[in-house]
C-alpha cells in the first residue's frame, strides 16, 4: 500500500454498516481505531458495548470485545482492567444506557478511578429502541415518549455528564467534543488519543463525550440533523475540556 494513502484502519473490520444513514457512529469508531492503530495497542486492547446502538461493536472494532448488560459496561470494563493490568480497557456507551440505567455504574467508575476509557456518545436520544426520551433529551425535543417535547416540570432538565463526572476526584480526563465537522473531528480524535494514553501511563479514569446526531430517530435529514446539534446541543453541552490531571499538574508546579 501506497505510503499516505487514506485506508481502513487495521482496528476496524471491512464490513458494511448497520448504522442509519448520516450517522455519526461510524465516524467516531473510526476515530477509535485510528487511535488504536497509531499507539499500536491493537494486541492489547479489550473493548466493552453494552445494550443500544453499539451492541454490534464486535462486528466493527477489531480487538478483543465484551457484551455487557444493558448500562453495565463500566463494572465490566473494571473486572477486565482488574484481571488485566497491562491491557488497554474501554467502554463505549450512548447517551440512554450511561446516563440513565448506568448512571451509577459509571458514577462510581469514576470515583473510583477505574483506570478506563470511556467513550460517550450523545445524541439526546434513545437511537436503538424506538427514540424515546433520554436523561439528555433537551428541554422541549419532541421524542416517541415526549410527543409534546420534553417537560421540565416533570423530566427535569437534562443531565450534563461531562460536569458532573468533572466534579470528582477519580477523573483524570474528561473532555467533550463533536464530530461535525472536519476541525471538530481532529479534536475530537485529539481528545480521545490523549484519553487512550493517559490510560497508558497508569492515570485515573477518563471520559470523552462526543455529540452525535441522530437523524432516524429526530426525524431530520442528515443536514438538519446537524444544524440541530450547531443550534441547539452545542450551547446546552458546551465543548471543550473539563477534566485534565496534567494540566492541573503544571499549574501546581508553577
Amino acid at each position: 500500500m501506497a505510503e499516505g494513502l487514506f485506508a481502513r484502519p487495521k482496528a476496524l473490520f471491512d464490513i458494511p454498516t448497520h448504522y442509519c444513514p448520516g450517522c455519526h457512529h461510524g465516524i467516531i469508531h473510526r476515530l477509535v481505531a485510528e487511535v488504536i492503530d497509531e499507539l499500536d495497542i491493537q494486541e492489547k486492547t479489550i473493548g466493552v458495548a453494552p445494550v443500544g446502538c453499539s451492541v454490534l461493536a464486535y462486528e466493527y472494532f477489531n480487538v478483543d470485545m465484551m457484551e455487557a448488560a444493558h448500562g453495565r459496561a463500566p463494572a465490566v470494563a473494571t473486572g477486565a482492567k482488574r484481571v488485566h493490568p497491562d491491557a488497554v480497557v474501554f467502554t463505549y456507551q450512548g447517551d440512554g444506557d450511561l446516563a440513565a440505567i448506568g448512571c451509577a455504574e459509571i458514577v462510581h467508575a469514576a470515583a473510583r478511578g477505574e483506570k478506563i476509557t470511556t467513550i460517550f456518545v450523545n445524541n439526546a436520544i434513545y437511537g436503538m429502541t424506538g427514540g424515546q426520551m433520554a436523561p439528555t433529551s433537551l428541554v422541549g425535543q419532541v421524542t416517541s415518549t415526549s410527543p409534546y417535547g420534553r417537560n421540565l416540570e416533570t423530566a427535569g432538565m437534562p443531565i450534563r455528564v461531562s460536569e458532573m463526572l468533572a466534579t470528582l476526584d477519580g477523573p483524570a480526563f474528561i473532555a467533550r467534543v463533536a464530530v461535525n465537522t472536519p476541525a471538530n473531528m481532529n479534536k475530537a480524535k485529539a481528545a480521545i488519543k490523549k484519553a487512550f494514553e493517559l490510560q497508558l501511563s497508569g492515570l485515573g479514569f477518563c471520559l470523552v463525550e462526543v455529540l452525535s446526531i441522530c437523524p432516524t430517530n429526530w426525524g431530520k435529514t442528515p443536514l438538519e440533523a446537524v444544524k440541530w446539534l450547531e443550534e441547539k446541543m452545542v450551547p446546552y453541552y458546551p465543548l471543550g475540556v473539563y477534566k485534565d490531571v496534567q494540566e492541573v499538574a503544571k499549574c501546581d508546579t508553577r
